[in-house]
């Protein structure tokens, strides 16, 4: 007769199932990602800047 002690371990056909990781952190987690946020995000709002300063400027008599 064998006794099984540890009856809490998983056996071999028990596998733990995976974490899921959430989206923002795998995407937070990206450098890459990060690298093209840090650029684009200025670019866009300098850009939308640069258009709200030149249509404000007074048209010439």
């Amino acid at each position: 007769m064998s006794e099984n002690n540890n009856v809490d371990a998983p056996t071999s056909e028990e596998a733990p199932e995976p974490e899921d990781i959430p989206m923002m952190q795998r995407l937070l987690d990206n450098p890459f990602v990060l690298l093209v946020l840090g650029i684009a995000v200025p670019a866009v709002f300098y850009i939308i800047w640069g258009i709200i300063e030149i249509t404000q400027i007074p048209i010439a008599d």
